[in-house]
């Protein structure tokens, strides 16, 4: 079992900025795509990001792009998410997940961290 581990979640003010991470052990990440998702109170969870393992190739929800960078740092075996302009809609619950491609279904996905919590607010 992959086993990833979510952290950089908090409280930040509309317009601010979090920077999320996803460490992986047990295995080398780099050989995952990885995707983030995020679950809003009574919505179902969707994907926000993804960034492959074979080119590195990056994908974004369309809610999320141009204010969203998803990035990986194989040396620290991690998988980071630097999130800017935090809009209040941006609240949730962020997962990263890992598989052999990258896909905004949630059902593609086999490996799932325990999720870390943004919310924007004033």
């Amino acid at each position: 079992q992959l086993q990833l581990v979510e952290s950089g979640g908090g409280l930040v003010q509309p317009g601010g900025s979090l920077r999320l991470s996803c460490a992986a052990s047990g295995f080398t990440l780099d050989y995952y795509a990885i995707g983030w998702f995020r679950q809003a109170p009574g919505k179902e969870r969707e994907g926000v990001s993804c960034i492959s393992s074979s080119d590195g190739s990056t994908y974004y929800a369309d809610s999320v792009k141009g204010r969203f960078t998803i990035s990986r740092d194989n040396a620290k075996n991690t998988v980071y998410l630097q999130m800017n302009s935090l809009k209040p809609e941006d609240t949730a619950v962020y997962y990263c997940a890992a598989e052999d491609y990258c896909s905004g279904s949630v059902g593609d996905f086999g490996s799932w961290g325990q999720g870390t919590q943004v919310t924007v607010s004033s």
